[in-house]
């Protein structure tokens, strides 16, 4: 007789509550997806989540085999958390989330509390699409309030060197981003108020804009 689980349905959504749908379970998966984290880290970037808890759930997270601890060599000499390979299949997970999501999200502003790297992962990366990409290989670099990403308009990332100068540089703050997605600011007027900088191609620009859907 096959295990039913804690919903008492034979169904693979279920199985994937049971494993993923404690609360914050997702979260520290997002930040985990975004790299390895110290403790301190994930509570800094959990703000709300008790110490406690969040043991309990890495203790879960690892017993489940999504997460791994490792150890940094010196000078850093400390132990982090990291995504198994298994636990990285949630990212196409998150990434749905994250497009359910954002249809939930009121627009930002100046005063939005908003890391980099949230915006990027949640505004751009959800919303890439292979069929539009086609065969294109082009390099973006984008700059979130003084943090840059390298994103690539190849699907699962381009075999360009990383010193490759990219064909599209763009500079703006992460409400900025947001909003662009939920397109409560629009793109060339954005451009027009010099709430983004831009640096490359007229037609890198375009095909960035069409890839992560920002048209």
């Amino acid at each position: 007789m096959p295990k039913i689980g804690a919903y008492e349905s034979y169904c693979p959504i279920a199985r994937a509550l049971d494993t993923l749908g404690d609360r914050w379970t997702l979260l520290i998966m997002r930040e985990l997806a975004n790299g390895d984290h110290r403790f301190t880290d994930l509570r800094r970037n959990l703000p709300g989540i008790a110490p406690n808890l969040l043991s309990q759930r890495l203790k879960d997270l690892i017993d489940e085999g999504l997460v791994t601890t490792k150890e940094l060599p010196p000078p850093a000499a400390r132990t982090v958390y990291t995504a198994t390979e298994y636990g990285r299949t949630t990212i196409p997970v998150l990434r749905a989330l994250a497009r359910f999501g954002f249809q939930r999200l009121e627009p930002a502003d100046e005063g939005t509390p908003l890391r980099p790297v949230s915006a990027v992962n949640a505004s751009l990366k959800p919303f890439y699409d292979p069929v539009r990409a086609g065969d294109l290989d082009e390099l973006y670099d984008i700059v979130v309030d003084g943090e840059s990403f390298r994103l690539a308009s190849a699907y699962g990332g381009s075999d360009r060197p990383p010193t490759d100068t990219p064909d599209l540089r763009l500079e703006l703050p992460a409400w900025v981003l947001v909003d662009l997605r939920l397109g409560t600011v629009k793109f060339d007027d954005a451009l027009s108020r010099h709430l983004i900088t831009k640096r490359g191609t007229a037609a890198a620009l375009r095909n960035f804009r069409r890839i992560f859907q920002l048209d």
